[in-house]
């Protein structure tokens, strides 16, 4: 099941490489159909999925390079199968929200398949050797579509994007070698390391600190942060939801899957740490945000402090937090691609502009679209009764006892959430379109003379298309349906938390 998960888009992507590239309608059918496969996938697996076992399942394992211990070894526990789920439905999201893609089709969907692969594979694999692959898989797939379909600054972006990662990845395989060595096991299976390994306090910190970085650069982590808001304001809109929605969830998972249970000496005496930068990455995201005039941007930075508080979670190291930690992580990689696919297709289409003070009165001149971009708004501020709210309150809550100086300090970071959003919709929803018709009539008249008439009419804008709306559509619906049914992903959660904290030592 597994594999065929994986796999399928990666079949899906030599399948493209096959066709003409002159028939573009097919080239996005394909890609869409075989994204579609996935999806169905994990529907069945959740129908199957045992949400009340601690333990792997769906688990795959086949000897592979023996002589090193490497196995080709998948398996999903609640830790990781929300997050396959996730990265299943932005994917055919993405693609679709890309349709409108004209230059060189062919290879746009064929890459945005291989990232899938690349990204399926990060949750699923639990050796060493496997993870490593399908994390630099992700790597290049991503460099191409920012740097081949990106805005002006693309090139740039793109290989900032590569320096950082590669960088971070590199140093994170020094520190998977360093574990594979010290832990004197002969293999690369992630749950036999953790389990069996007997590693002495300063390996431990040392291993952690070379993980940490590999992990840091990609949630990102201030002050790791700078190639975040150039690649999502660069990408093309499919590129930065699964940078946003799935991408960036790969650091956090990382301290999930492998730091804590690995290294638990090590995660207890660095937790303030990730407390004090979790913290600044929520207050520091917002401010920036705040200060944005180009709407991707804004989003961007908004990203960054919303994955403070999945660090503030670790840093707890309590069942609620870190069961909040991971729903944020769900919620996010709901929210942003809803928030990145209006500022990059649905409100930059129309207005041809990202710049917050040249757009105003939206809810008037298209009021279906305003009404879901401010319906993703107020779910990225944290309302109640959506699923933004739902994983932080865990989190803080979880947080409280343990850490209560600084999650006063974070809930401050709500507020300046709550603030520039509402100044983001003040902005650009609100207004009146009739008076800045008028101005804009006024304005060509005077310089044009009669060319002013009919000024008014050009205030309405093509309202949301039906594929717009089938992209919006499963977003919204989870994130209320997690908002106001949050046991849906606590239940998958709690088990594996458990366990987790119980091989730390029973926190």
């Amino acid at each position: 099941m597994l594999s065929l998960l994986i796999f399928t888009p990666l079949i899906g992507s030599l399948v493209i490489a096959l066709l003409p590239r002159e028939n573009k309608d097919l080239l996005r059918r394909v890609a869409l159909l075989f994204s579609l496969v996935p999806v169905a996938l994990v529907a069945i697996m959740w129908a199957r999925y045992d949400t009340a076992a601690e333990g792997m399942q769906f688990v795959e394992r086949i000897p592979w390079i023996p002589a090193v211990g490497i196995q080709y070894f998948l398996g999903v526990d609640g830790i990781s199968f929300p997050m396959l789920a996730v990265t299943a439905l932005v994917t055919t999201l993405a693609i679709l929200a890309s349709f409108n893609i004209q230059e060189r089709v062919k290879e746009f969907m064929a890459l945005m398949l291989l990232l899938e692969t690349g990204m399926l594979g990060v949750f699923v694999a639990l050796d060493y050797f496997l993870f490593y692959i399908f994390w630099e898989v992700v790597l290049v797939p991503m460099y191409f579509i920012i740097g081949i379909w990106g805005g002006p600054r693309r090139e740039y972006a793109a290989i900032k994007f590569f320096i950082y990662t590669l960088l971070g990845s590199v140093v994170m395989l020094v520190g998977i070698l360093a574990l594979y060595f010290q832990s004197g096991l002969g293999t690369f299976d992630m749950l036999a390391i953790a389990e069996q390994a007997r590693l002495n306090p300063t390996a431990q910190y040392w291993i952690f600190l070379l993980l940490f970085f590999g992990f840091a650069v990609k949630v990102p982590i201030f002050p790791f942060h700078t190639w975040l808001p150039d690649a999502h304001v660069e990408a093309p809109t499919g590129g930065s939801m699964l940078l946003a929605g799935v991408l960036l969830k790969m650091g956090t998972y990382g301290f999930y899957r492998i730091s804590y249970p690995t290294l638990p000496d090590a995660a207890k005496a660095f937790a303030i740490v990730m407390g004090v930068l979790g913290v600044i990455n929520i207050i520091y995201g917002a401010l920036v945000a705040m200060a944005q005039k180009d709407f991707k941007k804004m989003v961007a930075y908004s990203s960054i402090s919303h994955m403070g508080f999945v660090l503030l979670g670790l840093a707890a190291m309590t069942p609620m937090s870190m069961a909040g930690g991971l729903f944020v992580m769900i919620s996010h990689g709901l929210i942003s691609p809803m928030m990145f696919f209006f500022a990059g297709t649905v409100i930059y289409e129309r207005t041809h502009t990202r710049m917050l003070p040249e757009m105003s009165a939206l809810f008037t001149k298209m009021p279906v679209a305003a009404t879901l971009l401010a319906f993703a708004a107020f779910a990225n501020l944290g309302l109640p009764g959506l699923s933004g709210f739902a994983g932080e309150f865990f989190t803080l809550t979880g947080a409280f006892e343990p850490l209560t100086s600084l999650v006063a300090v974070a809930v401050l970071g709500m507020v300046l959430t709550a603030a520039y959003h509402l100044m983001m919709m003040r902005q650009i929803l609100m207004g009146d379109a009739t008076a800045e018709a008028a101005g804009h009539a006024a304005a060509l008249a005077h310089g044009h003379g009669a060319a002013g008439h009919g000024a008014a009419a050009a205030v309405r804008l093509p309202d949301l298309t039906l594929r717009e709306a089938i992209v919006s559509a499963p977003l919204m619906v989870s994130i209320v349906l997690f908002g106001v049914a949050p046991s849906l992903l606590l239940r998958i959660f709690n088990p594996s938390i458990q366990a987790l904290l119980s091989r730390m030592g029973g926190l």
